[in-house]
């Protein structure tokens, strides 16, 4: 029972470091002083997505842990880990989901800097309690964490909108509730002595209830866009950003738990492993602290000092000195004639070394100067390099200028601020290091000797020395060298972090542009010598005339009148220019015939778009297989238009990290970047749906839950068995489990005119049919009627509404007296309001027995329009007739652009003048951000027009200053 108060305390002190491992560069404690952190030129980091095959891994035989994964067979820990999940009694096989705490009603959710509360312990399985030795030996060790209880459940809890606890699923379509999410326990495959919940909780400042569901709900491979949409009342109603982030973070740990155990097993394996050793080993919560801990065992060429010193038999003499150091004598570890004891300098050498290792590996030690950096001012400084003056080009070192004599806290440090220092040490320009004032260590130095590692006993002199000398090495050779790598590690993790997030939200922006439909577009790719190449599309995408025009090689008047020729022949009055080379020139070109009614009778207006990836995409096994008679360079012309008819559709085709809307994209982990953007993109091409019809191959793999193969066998059952009628027709299509339909199903939509003419038009080829065949002419043998024949169309099929809540959904038109023929008519959005306004929605939700945002959601499908599409609340291209120079602009004057780019240092901004301006982000304020539009950050996103005044204009440098006025 000892042990229990010991295991509590463990578990409450949680390390402060954060640190990612691609990061990590810690050198072998074998070298006389530890080097210093650098970044690395191309940094790889592992993925942060959880593997989908994870959780395929069930037994019928174990349905209370249904949600385990094997055991792997190699590690010699026992893999079984209590996430601490409140839990309740079983009853009638159901499970109940979790709920916020009672008292934390009224209350926000708490920040980092506050220790989210623990709950009661139900049992303590400690490994402290199960003698320790038994772990170093052929025993598997238990490290179990604390089993929780569950608090009661209350209907009301801390946030603006209450949900009660409840999940769909296929056992409970209705969203009844259930007992006991995931089973009594969520069991990791690796286990380690902190909780995994609280762990991820003060990571990502998200409640401890919300991510014991997010980590059950990403154990059954659910996917963040059905996570978001359908299971609202399990996460609280976080947002996709908010679901990426705790994935992400839950990887990390995952990767610490299992490198972790691997290096237990190693070491064990190599006879290394302690029980002290073990418990610091299964403390670690990030690799950079699990280096630390295991660098002095990993296998080098000459060992650290410490080992060294422990080898010849001194280590006895280190804990004597801390113990009992009355009986303490070093001369009689003198041997004359061995290295490292000849002589008594020697000995308390290698007792030193002993002690500082001792030190330096304390958990208590390392938190106690963790805390004490964030009482003093840390500083990050970076100096131009010696070398780089001499050798690089002074284009590089000027880009870098203000880096040359930079200091910053590193409280305030800015993320851009932070990569670009790294890019320059990683090209040799800078010189970068972490200054810790000497207060940290003389503070430090004291609290060791007097309190931390103070003698039981009373010390001579000499051992007394012998100690702070211990001390000041510790800190000095290993402490202190850790200290600046964590720092730079985790400044540099949270500025990859920010740049790949920021990233992702400027792809958000962008796929969702409004599209321009119903008008033919002229798409124009811009060049100089090899002419400018022209796409006419129709307005439903199809190709209807290319060619190639010289602009800009004397030949400008004659090719007017081509040009003028082919938008009067298909009627088309809107030009769509990309933004490559000459894009300046064209645009003038067009905006000068513009001006002289050139076009007339039409009036033309033009606009331009971003070709990044275009020429990319021109050469690509996809572009070949969409129009594999068309030249590459005329292919991009089409690109570029269709960008404007259907932004979504046509940028889903080129790898996300070529639209280039990012800020140092290269500089960061490429893995990470890759699974944020395609995320990202599964987000918006789920949210917006798909018509299941008439949509492309490319654009239904990345709906959440389908990929390349279950694409390619949805478009051959859809090329052999004709159009689907219904959402249950995808469960007949190869290799669409229930698991998959689940995720996809809802983001799947149809269009109800079309399914009707098709039926209406089956019905009477089968009539035909039959009237022949009685009247002998197709003779007696029966037709096999095809799958479509069968099916009749489902109206709730064209909503957002998933099918797993459709018995709800009719039960509540029932309520309202309504009929699905009304979907989406101003009669339905009536007799909703009548019965809201009456019962209000909590009530109609539990007399329905469902959750409030079903009910929610089962509204919004009903009474949206026919062909209600979430980008009509987003902007769409800033179509222009006059151009603009840089010359004539202004200061004070006042202009209206489009957002090109977002950074963390300000937004870059398109006024029409052939450069972009910036507005600072000192100049983006909440009061002239839009009231209306919904944000998820304080910030502007590509596609959003805005109205700007000029503050300063830079000729020579072809630089503008900008300040936001408002956002149109």
């Amino acid at each position: 029972m000892s042990s229990r108060p010991r295991r509590a305390k463990s578990i409450a002190k949680a390390p402060t470091s954060e640190e990612l491992p691609s990061f990590l560069n810690l050198t072998s404690e074998s070298e006389e002083e530890e080097e210093e952190w650098k970044p690395k030129s191309k940094i790889a980091r592992r993925p942060c997505l959880p593997k989908k095959t994870e959780a395929k891994t069930k037994k019928a035989a174990a349905p209370r842990s249904a949600v385990a994964r094997k055991m792997v067979k190699k590690v010699a820990v026992k893999e079984e880990i209590d996430v601490s999940l409140p839990i309740a009694p079983v009853e009638d096989n159901k499970m109940q989901l979790l709920k916020p705490k009672e008292e934390d009603a009224g209350t926000k959710p708490k920040g980092l800097n506050q220790n989210p509360q623990v709950p009661k312990k139900r049992e303590i399985n400690s490994f402290q309690g199960k003698n320790q030795n038994s772990l170093v030996s052929d025993e598997k060790p238990s490290t179990s964490v604390p089993v929780v209880k569950q608090e009661k459940c209350k209907e009301e809890f801390a946030f603006d909108e209450p949900p009660s606890k409840k999940i769909k699923l296929n056992a409970c379509p209705e969203g009844k509730p259930v007992k006991n999410l995931g089973g009594n326990k969520i069991k990791e495959e690796f286990e380690m002595n902190w909780d995994i919940v609280q762990a991820l909780s003060e990571i990502t400042n998200v409640e401890p209830w919300v991510c014991a569901n997010l980590i059950w709900l990403f154990q059954e491979e659910n996917t963040i866009p059905f996570i978001a949409r359908y299971r609202k009342d399990l996460i609280n109603n976080l947002e996709a950003d908010a679901l990426r982030e705790v994935q992400q973070s839950l990887e990390e740990l995952r990767t610490v738990a299992k490198k972790t155990h691997t290096m237990i097993q190693k070491l064990k394996k190599e006879g290394k492993l302690s029980s002290c050793l073990l418990k610091g080993l299964l403390n670690c919560r990030t690799l950079e602290e699990l280096d630390h801990v295991s660098a002095p065992y990993k296998t080098g060429s000459k060992g650290t000092k410490a080992q060294r010193a422990k080898q010849l038999g001194l280590e006895p003499a280190a804990l004597s000195l801390l113990q009992n150091p009355v009986e303490l004598s070093l001369f009689s570890y003198i041997k004359p004639n061995t290295k490292g004891l000849a002589n008594i300098k020697e000995v308390e050498a290698g007792v030193q070394h002993i002690l500082a290792d001792i030190f330096a590996k304390d958990k208590d030690t390392l938190d106690f100067v963790r805390k004490l950096c964030q009482q003093w001012y840390i500083s990050i400084q970076s100096t131009l390099a010696k070398v780089s003056s001499k050798n690089g080009s002074e284009k590089d070192i000027d880009k870098f200028q203000l880096y040359h004599e930079f200091s910053c806290n590193i409280k305030n440090i800015q993320h851009h601020q932070i990569l670009a220092i790294n890019r320059g040490e990683n090209l040799k320009i800078l010189t970068v290091k972490v200054n810790i004032p000497d207060g940290v260590k003389n503070e430090f130095c004291w609290w060791c000797v007097n309190e931390r590692w103070r003698p039981k006993q009373f010390l001579k002199p000499e051992f007394m020395r012998i100690l702070r000398d211990s001390v000041e090495d510790a800190y000095k050779r290993l402490i202190y060298p850790l200290l600046c790598r964590e720092f730079r590690s985790k400044l540099t993790s949270d500025a990859e972090k920010e740049s790949v997030m920021m990233f992702g939200r400027n792809l958000r922006q962008l796929l969702l542009t409004r599209p321009v439909r119903g008008r033919a577009l002229m798409g124009v790719d811009p060049g100089y010598r090899h002419g400018c190449k022209l796409a006419i599309i129709s307005p439903t995408s199809q190709i209807l005339h290319t060619d190639v025009v010289y602009l800009h090689s004397g030949q400008g008047f004659s090719e007017a009148e081509k040009i003028k020729k082919l938008l009067l022949q298909y009627n088309c009055s809107t030009i769509v220019i990309g933004n490559g080379t000459a894009c300046r020139e064209t645009e003038a070109y067009f905006a000068d015939l513009i001006m002289k009614k050139y076009f007339a009778p039409l009036d033309v207006v033009y606009c331009i778009v971003s070709e990044a990836g275009a020429s990319i995409y021109s050469v690509s096994p996809e572009a070949s297989k969409e129009m594999p008679d068309l030249d590459p360079n005329l292919r991009s012309a089409v690109s570029i238009a269709r960008r404007v008819q259907d932004p979504l559709a046509e940028l889903v085709k080129i790898e996300p990290k070529h639209i280039g809307v990012g800020m140092y994209q290269h500089d960061v982990s490429q893995t990470l970047l890759k699974a944020t953007l395609d995320s990202v993109v599964e987000e918006c091409v789920s949210f917006v749906g798909v018509d299941i019809n008439i949509c492309s191959e490319i654009l239904l793999r990345h709906i959440a839950g389908l990929n390349a193969n279950r694409a390619k066998n949805i478009i051959e059952w859809r090329e052999k068995n004709g159009p689907f009628i219904n959402r249950e027709q995808l469960k007949e299509v190869k290799g669409l489990g229930p698991k998959t339909f689940q995720q996809c199903a809802g983001f799947i939509r149809f269009n109800q005119e079309y399914i009707k003419t098709f039926c209406s038009n089956k019905k009477k080829e089968l009539g035909s049919r039959a009237l022949l065949t009685k009247a002998g002419v197709l003779g007696k043998k029966k037709s096999k009627l095809t799958p479509c024949a069968l099916q009749q169309p489902n109206p709730l099929d064209q909503t957002c509404i998933h099918p797993e809540s459709y018995n709800i959904a009719m039960r509540f038109l029932s309520l309202i007296r309504g009929n699905t023929n009304d979907i989406g008519k101003s009669e339905m959005q009536e007799k909703v309001n009548a019965v809201i306004q009456k019962e209000g929605l909590e009530g109609t939700a539990k007399r329905l027995n469902t959750t409030v945002h079903t009910l929610q959601l089962i509204i919004d499908g009903l009474t949206q329009p026919e062909g209600y599409d979430i980008r009509t609340d987003f902007d769409k291209p800033d179509f222009k007739r006059s151009i603009v120079c840089l010359e004539d602009l202004s200061i004070g004057a006042v202009l209206t652009g489009k957002v090109e780019n977002a950074t963390p240092f300000g937004v870059f901004v398109d006024i029409g003048v052939g450069k972009s301006g910036l507005i600072p982000m000192r100049n983006i304020t909440e009061a002239k951000l839009s009231k209306v539009k919904k944000r998820r950050s304080l910030g502007l996103g590509p596609g959003e027009r805005v109205e700007v005044k000029v503050l300063n204009v830079d000729i020579p440098r072809l630089r503008i200053t900008l300040d936001l006025i408002r956002v149109l």
